[in-house]
């Protein structure tokens, strides 16, 4: 049984900072949602606030249409997997897993039936006499998430739970996690700043920025549609390029960059004289000339070769760098360092944003 989370106008405030500001969005039942930004930028203060660990300063937070207003984290239909995990190390994965319920006074049979059942389901199966300490990274996440799940919540909250792990192992976990996630059925709230767990398994991400939310969206809609210069800066690599609008229409818009006139699509209305910017990604640009208000002329700084693909860097401006990335099969000539190159693309793969806040380096 799953539950939704209503957010309505949640602001928290400790002292004179705002770590969270008037966020709204309804996260729907059963879905694997995630919220994703930068250290710092409120997205564990949102979680806490969920699990009843904080109150709102203004503002409610709704699970399963009940507003939890007055209602402690032992009396809301959640539970939470902090990032250290917190297992007990001298007690046994059987034990761990079934805590929750022995506190609620679940008889030991009733434990242990519920243990096998959730070892069965995180693939452990026939390990619950094992101590936690001679368990892998991996196995321990798995444990920590069957503790949370014996206590049957409508809505699981994951505060990083990966963050600690090796990146081979953090990339199989996010398959497994997801797996689980839909085995269940019940809501997941995840918190991350790494793009690729977000993408790999949400339904949905709200990408936050100083205690904002600036966009929620499917993943293909966050890195494709960015709302912002923020999110379309944060989420996966870009090459911004700002000046002012020279022209623009419903569909397109041209601005001047330090490197020339440079088109890109419009979708935010912006308009002749306004300050923009325009987002190209890496995979986008090739070596060679394009049309003219979609080439552009720099000096090849380095080359990177990574074995699928090969990024080539070239002399930006604003001291960021100009990022082109090469697949390995794709017949595409790799520009030697030191040479002055053309680059272009599709227009329709530029797109044009009013200028606003971009994503710390």
């Amino acid at each position: 049984m799953s539950a939704g989370v209503e957010l309505d106008h949640v602001t928290v405030r400790f002292g004179q900072f705002t770590a969270v500001d008037s966020a709204t969005l309804d996260i729907k039942g059963g879905e694997f949602f995630s919220f994703l930004g930068p250290s710092g930028c409120g997205k564990t203060t949102i979680l806490r606030t969920v699990s009843g660990f904080l109150d709102p300063s203004e503002g409610k937070v709704r699970i399963g249409g009940q507003d939890m207003t007055g209602f402690g984290p032992n009396k809301r239909p959640t539970a939470l997997i902090f990032q250290n995990l917190a297992l007990f190390p001298l007690m046994t994965v059987a034990d761990n897993i079934t805590y929750g319920l022995r506190v609620r006074g679940v008889d030991r049979q009733a434990r242990r039936r519920k243990a096998d059942e959730l070892l069965d389901l995180i693939a452990l199966k026939g390990q619950g006499d094992k101590l936690v300490s001679e368990l892998s990274g991996g196995q321990k996440q798995r444990v920590a998430i069957a503790r949370a799940l014996a206590v049957q919540p409508k809505v699981l909250l994951l505060d990083e739970p990966l963050s600690a792990l090796d990146l081979k192992l953090r990339q199989h976990m996010r398959t497994e996690l997801r797996a689980i996630q839909q085995q269940v059925g019940i809501t997941f709230i995840y918190i991350t700043h790494d793009q690729g767990e977000a993408l790999t398994m949400s339904d949905r991400i709200a990408v936050m920025s100083d205690g904002i939310i600036q966009q929620v969206s499917d993943g293909k809609t966050v890195y494709d549609e960015p709302d912002t210069a923020f999110v379309a800066s944060f989420v996966g690599e870009n090459n911004p390029f700002a000046g002012k609008v020279l022209k623009a229409d419903a569909t397109s818009a041209v601005i001047d960059t330090p490197f020339g006139p440079l088109r890109g699509r419009n979708p935010k209305g912006v308009k002749a004289g306004d300050n923009a910017i325009l987002f190209v990604r890496p995979e986008s640009l090739k070596p060679g000339q394009h049309g003219a208000d979609s080439t552009l002329t720099s000096q090849v700084t380095s080359v990177a070769f990574e074995g699928n693909v090969t990024h080539v860097y070239l002399k930006g401006s604003a001291k960021k760098e100009i990022t082109l990335t090469v697949g390995r099969h794709g017949g595409t000539e790799i520009p030697a360092q030191g040479s002055t190159t053309a680059i272009g693309y599709d227009p329709h793969m530029g797109l044009v944003l009013p200028a606003g806040n971009m994503a710390r380096e």
